[in-house]
């Protein structure tokens, strides 16, 4: 499964929303759900899905799923 796809699958679980697509445009203020709580969940189930451990800083300095997909991509065990 693509790093892509597993991104889907978490972002889909997290916004309880399984019509849920993903885009690199995509951002929060697209997605009603995606408030700061969703948010820390979303990097946390992130962290745990590829074995990650982001920064403090890193939790809110992704302008959107692309900047965040590439960053997966480059840094996890996938």
């Amino acid at each position: 499964m693509s790093v892509a796809d597993r991104l889907q699958k978490i972002f889909r679980t997290v916004m309880e929303d399984d019509d849920l697509v993903l885009t690199d445009d995509l951002t929060a203020a697209d997605v009603p759900a995606w408030d700061s709580l969703a948010q820390v969940s979303l990097m946390f189930s992130i962290e745990s899905e590829f074995g990650l451990q982001f920064e403090d800083d890193q939790l809110t300095s992704f302008d959107n799923v692309g900047e965040l997909r590439r960053f997966v991509e480059q840094h996890a065990a996938v």
